[in-house]
């Protein structure tokens, strides 16, 4: 979509969420708002609240069709909604419907990506490891066997929300229930023994793949919600990688990148094995504040945060 002439596009930045990782989504949201430049766009503040609608920079509740009104005075969307309701798809499938421009990947990429046993399926079917496992609805759950120590996850929930290591038998119980607390079905994986390696995959309309430097997260256990946002993470970048761990690195996240369809900035985590890289997770709306991890490997790679989202508004516009 072009913009009248003299005119700076008009970007609508939406936050929040009506879901778990509602603060993590507005952090990122308005980081966002304050980096791109002002110079450049003519920022447009929406939220999502927790209880779900809309509501404008001055936090007035809006109603559908004031939002609807809000949205197609833009000339793009940045939709910074992580979890369900927004990396899922469903923001980029409300502007495909109203034919507005929308950063990130397509809709049906979020959704896929944001269910992990559909995201492992594609793996496969491409060549890349991941874990053992199964799923477990309410209804099977209790007829789960133990069979040594597994990581029980949500299969759509983000931010490590609900994820826990068990080692013992006695502690499985729990973890299911807490799992199942984030969504009506669970992961149960096998223990995967390796490094976990983040890596970012920036791409653009011309099919350009750009792969920074990965980043490494080093400490023992999981890396849950608390370590992750309660500012004991131990994130480093450039990950003390071999040129040949990075070559295969990158090659399996940009493989998986173009399986799913992404568009714009992914973040794609795996475990460094002995035996190379196994799949962990593909973020399509990966955390987005300056110290996030995806623009912290751009920074290393000589592109500042602002640079960074630049870049993303206008491979959408076109």
């Amino acid at each position: 979509m072009s913009t009248k002439p003299g005119r700076r596009p008009r970007v609508a930045v939406i936050g929040g969420g009506a879901n778990s990782e509602h603060d993590v989504s507005l952090a990122s949201a308005t980081a966002v708002r304050a980096a791109l430049p002002a110079a450049s766009y003519d920022v447009v503040p929406l939220t999502i609240p927790r209880s779900g609608g809309w509501r404008d920079g001055n936090d007035r509740p809006l109603g559908l069709l004031g939002a609807a009104a809000v949205l197609s005075s833009c000339d793009v969307v940045f939709p910074v909604v992580h979890g369900c309701g927004g990396e899922d798809g469903t923001i980029a499938a409300l502007c495909a419907l109203a034919g507005l421009p929308c950063v990130g990947s397509p809709a049906a990429t979020g959704a896929t990506a944001m269910d992990k046993q559909l995201t492992k399926l594609v793996a496969a079917s491409v060549g890349i490891a991941v874990a053992a496992g199964a799923v477990l609805t309410t209804a099977d759950a209790a007829d789960h066997v133990w069979a040594g120590p597994v990581v029980v996850k949500p299969v759509t929930a983000g931010s490590s929300q609900g994820v826990s290591l068990v080692e013992h038998p006695d502690e499985l119980e729990r973890a299911v229930k807490e799992a199942f607390a984030h969504g009506d079905r669970v992961l149960v994986e096998q223990v995967v023994h390796g490094r976990e390696i983040d890596v970012a995959v920036l791409g653009t309309a011309d099919g350009s793949r750009e792969v920074p430097p990965p980043l490494e997260i080093v400490g023992p256990g999981v890396f849950d919600y608390a370590t992750k946002y309660g500012g004991a993470a131990d994130l480093r970048v450039p990950a003390d990688v071999t040129s040949g761990e990075r070559a295969q690195l990158t090659d399996a996240a940009v493989r998986m990148y173009d399986a799913l369809g992404c568009r714009g900035l992914a973040r794609i985590d795996f475990f460094l094995t002995a035996d190379g890289p196994v799949l962990l997770e593909v973020n399509t709306m990966p955390g987005l504040t300056e110290h996030s991890q995806a623009p912290r490997m751009f920074a290393a790679a000589g592109v500042p945060y602002a640079d960074l989202l630049d870049r993303m508004v206008r491979d959408a516009l076109g």
